[in-house]
Protein backbone atom coordinates (compact mmCIF):
# COMPACT_ATOMS: atom_id res chain seq x y z
CA UNK A 1 0.00 0.00 0.00
CA UNK A 2 2.90 2.37 0.71
CA UNK A 3 5.17 1.20 -2.11
CA UNK A 4 7.60 -0.59 0.24
CA UNK A 5 8.56 -4.25 -0.11
CA UNK A 6 8.14 -6.63 2.81
CA UNK A 7 11.90 -7.16 3.12
CA UNK A 8 12.60 -3.42 3.17
CA UNK A 9 9.93 -2.90 5.81
CA UNK A 10 11.36 -5.72 7.97
CA UNK A 11 14.88 -4.29 7.69
CA UNK A 12 13.65 -0.82 8.61
CA UNK A 13 11.85 -2.12 11.70
CA UNK A 14 14.95 -4.05 12.86
CA UNK A 15 17.13 -0.95 12.41
CA UNK A 16 14.58 1.07 14.36
CA UNK A 17 14.54 -1.51 17.17
CA UNK A 18 18.36 -1.41 17.33
CA UNK A 19 18.35 2.38 17.52
CA UNK A 20 15.66 2.48 20.22
CA UNK A 21 17.11 -0.44 22.14
CA UNK A 22 13.74 -2.19 22.49
CA UNK A 23 11.72 -4.70 20.46
CA UNK A 24 8.67 -3.17 18.77
CA UNK A 25 7.07 -6.39 17.52
CA UNK A 26 6.27 -9.61 19.31
CA UNK A 27 7.33 -12.17 16.72
CA UNK A 28 6.42 -15.22 18.79
CA UNK A 29 2.88 -15.36 17.39
CA UNK A 30 1.15 -14.94 14.05
CA UNK A 31 0.06 -12.38 13.12
CA UNK A 32 2.71 -10.21 14.81
CA UNK A 33 1.52 -7.97 17.63
CA UNK A 34 2.99 -4.80 19.11
CA UNK A 35 5.04 -4.92 22.29
CA UNK A 36 4.40 -2.22 24.94
CA UNK A 37 7.31 -0.27 23.42
CA UNK A 38 5.79 -0.79 19.97
CA UNK A 39 2.47 0.63 21.11
CA UNK A 40 4.21 3.71 22.53
CA UNK A 41 6.07 4.24 19.25
CA UNK A 42 2.91 3.70 17.17
CA UNK A 43 1.06 6.30 19.26
CA UNK A 44 3.94 8.73 18.73
CA UNK A 45 3.81 8.18 14.96
CA UNK A 46 0.04 8.74 14.89
CA UNK A 47 0.47 11.98 16.85
CA UNK A 48 3.19 13.18 14.48
CA UNK A 49 1.08 12.39 11.41
CA UNK A 50 -1.98 14.03 12.94
CA UNK A 51 0.00 17.18 13.83
CA UNK A 52 1.44 17.31 10.30
CA UNK A 53 -2.04 16.95 8.82
CA UNK A 54 -3.25 19.81 11.03
CA UNK A 55 -0.27 21.89 9.88
CA UNK A 56 -1.11 21.28 6.22
CA UNK A 57 -4.74 22.22 6.82
CA UNK A 58 -3.78 25.41 8.68
CA UNK A 59 -1.33 26.31 5.92
CA UNK A 60 -3.94 25.67 3.25
CA UNK A 61 -6.40 27.93 5.07
CA UNK A 62 -4.00 30.82 4.43
CA UNK A 63 -4.33 30.31 0.69
CA UNK A 64 -7.17 31.81 -1.31
CA UNK A 65 -7.31 29.08 -3.97
CA UNK A 66 -8.82 25.74 -3.01
CA UNK A 67 -6.26 23.00 -3.54
CA UNK A 68 -5.70 19.51 -2.21
CA UNK A 69 -7.02 15.99 -2.68
CA UNK A 70 -10.33 14.63 -1.41
CA UNK A 71 -10.26 10.88 -0.81
CA UNK A 72 -13.68 9.22 -0.99
CA UNK A 73 -14.60 5.57 -0.43
CA UNK A 74 -17.99 4.67 -1.88
CA UNK A 75 -20.11 1.60 -2.37
CA UNK A 76 -20.52 0.77 -6.06
CA UNK A 77 -24.15 1.79 -6.49
CA UNK A 78 -23.66 5.31 -5.11
CA UNK A 79 -20.52 5.76 -7.14
CA UNK A 80 -22.13 4.73 -10.42
CA UNK A 81 -25.25 6.86 -9.98
CA UNK A 82 -23.73 9.94 -8.37
CA UNK A 83 -20.03 10.40 -8.98
CA UNK A 84 -20.15 11.60 -12.57
CA UNK A 85 -22.20 14.63 -11.57
CA UNK A 86 -20.29 15.20 -8.31
CA UNK A 87 -16.90 15.06 -10.03
CA UNK A 88 -17.97 17.46 -12.77
CA UNK A 89 -19.55 19.93 -10.36
CA UNK A 90 -16.61 19.80 -7.92
CA UNK A 91 -14.13 20.34 -10.77
CA UNK A 92 -16.20 23.27 -12.06
CA UNK A 93 -16.20 24.96 -8.66
CA UNK A 94 -12.65 24.14 -7.58
CA UNK A 95 -10.49 23.35 -10.63
CA UNK A 96 -7.26 23.13 -8.59
CA UNK A 97 -8.64 20.48 -6.22
CA UNK A 98 -8.77 16.75 -6.99
CA UNK A 99 -11.36 14.11 -6.14
CA UNK A 100 -10.12 10.52 -5.80
CA UNK A 101 -12.86 7.89 -5.47
CA UNK A 102 -12.41 4.22 -4.59
CA UNK A 103 -15.34 1.83 -4.98
CA UNK A 104 -15.58 -0.81 -2.27
CA UNK A 105 -17.89 -3.21 -0.44
CA UNK A 106 -19.62 -1.62 2.58
CA UNK A 107 -17.31 -3.16 5.21
CA UNK A 108 -14.28 -1.96 3.22
CA UNK A 109 -15.68 1.59 3.16
CA UNK A 110 -15.73 1.56 6.97
CA UNK A 111 -12.17 0.19 7.05
CA UNK A 112 -10.87 2.83 4.64
CA UNK A 113 -12.31 5.67 6.73
CA UNK A 114 -11.14 4.19 10.04
CA UNK A 115 -7.63 3.61 8.64
CA UNK A 116 -7.59 7.20 7.31
CA UNK A 117 -7.20 6.01 3.73
CA UNK A 118 -10.37 7.98 2.94
CA UNK A 119 -11.61 11.32 4.22
CA UNK A 120 -15.26 10.46 3.59
CA UNK A 121 -17.27 7.29 3.07
CA UNK A 122 -20.53 7.03 1.13
CA UNK A 123 -22.74 4.03 1.79
CA UNK A 124 -26.23 2.84 2.64
CA UNK A 125 -27.48 2.18 6.17
CA UNK A 126 -24.53 4.14 7.60
CA UNK A 127 -23.89 3.26 11.23
CA UNK A 128 -22.09 5.56 13.71
CA UNK A 129 -19.63 4.23 16.28
CA UNK A 130 -17.23 5.45 18.93
CA UNK A 131 -14.80 6.42 16.18
CA UNK A 132 -17.17 7.34 13.34
CA UNK A 133 -19.75 10.02 12.62
CA UNK A 134 -22.65 9.04 10.34
CA UNK A 135 -24.46 11.91 8.59
CA UNK A 136 -27.85 11.19 6.97
CA UNK A 137 -27.65 12.11 3.29
CA UNK A 138 -30.92 11.12 1.60
CA UNK A 139 -33.40 8.30 1.21
CA UNK A 140 -33.93 6.45 -2.07
CA UNK A 141 -37.24 4.89 -3.03
CA UNK A 142 -37.07 1.12 -3.56
CA UNK A 143 -39.06 -0.45 -6.41
CA UNK A 144 -39.57 -3.87 -7.94
CA UNK A 145 -37.14 -4.38 -10.82
CA UNK A 146 -38.37 -6.77 -13.52
CA UNK A 147 -37.71 -7.54 -17.17
CA UNK A 148 -40.39 -6.17 -19.54
CA UNK A 149 -41.51 -9.75 -20.29
CA UNK A 150 -42.22 -10.61 -16.64
CA UNK A 151 -45.94 -11.01 -15.75
CA UNK A 152 -45.67 -8.33 -13.05
CA UNK A 153 -44.16 -5.83 -15.51
CA UNK A 154 -47.61 -4.96 -16.86
CA UNK A 155 -48.82 -3.69 -13.50
CA UNK A 156 -48.74 0.00 -12.53
CA UNK A 157 -47.90 -1.00 -8.94
CA UNK A 158 -47.63 -4.19 -6.89
CA UNK A 159 -48.82 -5.17 -3.47
CA UNK A 160 -46.06 -6.81 -1.39
CA UNK A 161 -48.15 -9.99 -1.15
CA UNK A 162 -47.93 -10.42 -4.93
CA UNK A 163 -44.24 -11.27 -4.51
CA UNK A 164 -44.99 -14.53 -2.70
CA UNK A 165 -43.30 -17.41 -4.51
CA UNK A 166 -41.71 -15.33 -7.29
CA UNK A 167 -38.18 -16.03 -8.51
CA UNK A 168 -36.05 -13.43 -6.75
CA UNK A 169 -32.48 -12.20 -7.29
CA UNK A 170 -31.13 -11.23 -3.89
CA UNK A 171 -28.19 -9.45 -2.30
CA UNK A 172 -25.56 -11.41 -0.37
CA UNK A 173 -26.86 -12.08 3.12
CA UNK A 174 -24.03 -10.23 4.88
CA UNK A 175 -25.04 -6.89 3.32
CA UNK A 176 -27.27 -4.44 5.25
CA UNK A 177 -29.60 -3.96 2.28
CA UNK A 178 -30.26 -7.72 2.19
CA UNK A 179 -31.13 -7.76 5.88
CA UNK A 180 -33.55 -4.84 5.41
CA UNK A 181 -35.28 -6.44 2.41
CA UNK A 182 -35.53 -9.77 4.27
CA UNK A 183 -37.01 -7.97 7.28
CA UNK A 184 -39.56 -6.28 5.03
CA UNK A 185 -40.59 -9.56 3.38
CA UNK A 186 -40.75 -11.42 6.70
CA UNK A 187 -42.91 -8.70 8.27
CA UNK A 188 -45.43 -9.33 5.49
CA UNK A 189 -45.18 -13.11 5.74
CA UNK A 190 -43.79 -13.33 2.21
CA UNK A 191 -41.55 -16.16 0.99
CA UNK A 192 -39.72 -15.69 -2.32
CA UNK A 193 -37.71 -18.19 -4.36
CA UNK A 194 -34.12 -16.87 -4.25
CA UNK A 195 -32.52 -17.96 -7.51
CA UNK A 196 -29.25 -15.99 -7.27
CA UNK A 197 -27.48 -13.59 -4.97
CA UNK A 198 -24.77 -10.99 -5.59
CA UNK A 199 -22.81 -8.40 -3.64
CA UNK A 200 -23.61 -5.40 -5.86
CA UNK A 201 -26.56 -3.81 -7.63
CA UNK A 202 -25.12 -3.94 -11.15
CA UNK A 203 -24.81 -7.74 -11.11
CA UNK A 204 -28.37 -8.04 -9.81
CA UNK A 205 -29.61 -5.72 -12.57
CA UNK A 206 -27.95 -7.89 -15.23
CA UNK A 207 -29.46 -11.05 -13.75
CA UNK A 208 -32.94 -9.47 -13.77
CA UNK A 209 -32.45 -8.30 -17.37
CA UNK A 210 -31.59 -11.89 -18.33
CA UNK A 211 -34.79 -13.18 -16.71
CA UNK A 212 -33.39 -14.80 -13.57
CA UNK A 213 -36.16 -13.24 -11.50
CA UNK A 214 -37.28 -9.93 -10.05
CA UNK A 215 -35.55 -7.93 -7.35
CA UNK A 216 -36.11 -4.98 -5.02
CA UNK A 217 -33.68 -2.18 -5.86
CA UNK A 218 -33.25 1.60 -5.48
CA UNK A 219 -35.14 3.29 -8.29
CA UNK A 220 -32.25 5.65 -9.09
CA UNK A 221 -29.99 2.72 -9.92
CA UNK A 222 -32.40 1.53 -12.64
CA UNK A 223 -32.59 4.79 -14.61
CA UNK A 224 -30.28 3.79 -17.48
CA UNK A 225 -31.78 0.32 -17.97
CA UNK A 226 -35.34 1.68 -17.89
CA UNK A 227 -34.47 4.26 -20.56
CA UNK A 228 -33.07 1.47 -22.75
CA UNK A 229 -36.23 -0.59 -22.27
CA UNK A 230 -34.32 -3.45 -20.64
CA UNK A 231 -36.05 -3.14 -17.27
CA UNK A 232 -39.15 -1.73 -15.64
CA UNK A 233 -39.32 -0.30 -12.13
CA UNK A 234 -42.69 -1.05 -10.54
CA UNK A 235 -43.74 0.93 -7.43
CA UNK A 236 -44.39 -1.21 -4.37
CA UNK A 237 -47.47 -0.33 -2.32
CA UNK A 238 -45.44 0.02 0.87
CA UNK A 239 -42.96 2.46 2.40
CA UNK A 240 -39.59 0.97 1.49
CA UNK A 241 -36.49 3.16 1.15
CA UNK A 242 -32.73 2.83 1.20
CA UNK A 243 -31.11 5.45 3.45
CA UNK A 244 -27.77 6.78 2.26
CA UNK A 245 -25.21 8.29 4.61
CA UNK A 246 -21.82 9.95 4.80
CA UNK A 247 -19.26 8.73 7.34
CA UNK A 248 -16.01 10.23 8.61
CA UNK A 249 -13.78 9.84 11.62
CA UNK A 250 -14.71 11.79 14.72
CA UNK A 251 -12.62 14.93 15.22
CA UNK A 252 -11.37 14.53 11.66
CA UNK A 253 -9.45 17.59 10.48
CA UNK A 254 -10.54 18.13 6.88
CA UNK A 255 -8.46 20.05 4.39
CA UNK A 256 -10.35 22.84 2.66
CA UNK A 257 -11.09 20.74 -0.43
CA UNK A 258 -12.60 17.89 1.64
CA UNK A 259 -14.68 20.32 3.71
CA UNK A 260 -16.08 21.91 0.54
CA UNK A 261 -16.82 18.51 -1.03
CA UNK A 262 -18.76 17.59 2.12
CA UNK A 263 -20.73 20.82 1.70
CA UNK A 264 -21.46 19.87 -1.92
CA UNK A 265 -22.83 16.51 -0.80
CA UNK A 266 -25.03 18.13 1.83
CA UNK A 267 -26.61 20.58 -0.58
CA UNK A 268 -29.29 17.91 -1.12
CA UNK A 269 -31.80 17.63 1.76
CA UNK A 270 -30.81 14.71 3.98
CA UNK A 271 -34.23 13.02 3.97
CA UNK A 272 -35.26 13.96 0.43
CA UNK A 273 -37.42 11.35 -1.23
CA UNK A 274 -36.53 10.89 -4.87
CA UNK A 275 -39.54 11.19 -7.21
CA UNK A 276 -41.14 8.02 -8.54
Amino acid sequence: MNGISQSAASQHIRELENRLGAPLLDRSSRPFTLTPAGRLYADLCRDVLRRYEEFEIALEALKTEVEGVVRVASIYSIGLSEMTFLKEEFARRYPSAHLNVEYLRPEKVYEAVLDDRADLGLLSYATPSRELVAIPWRQERMVLAASPSHPLARKSSVQPEELAGVDFVAFDEDLPICREINRFLKSRGIEVNRTMHFDNIQMIIQAVVLGAGVSILPQRSLTAEIKLGRLVGIPIEAELVRPLGIIHRKRKKFNKAAALFLELLQEQPAAEMQPA
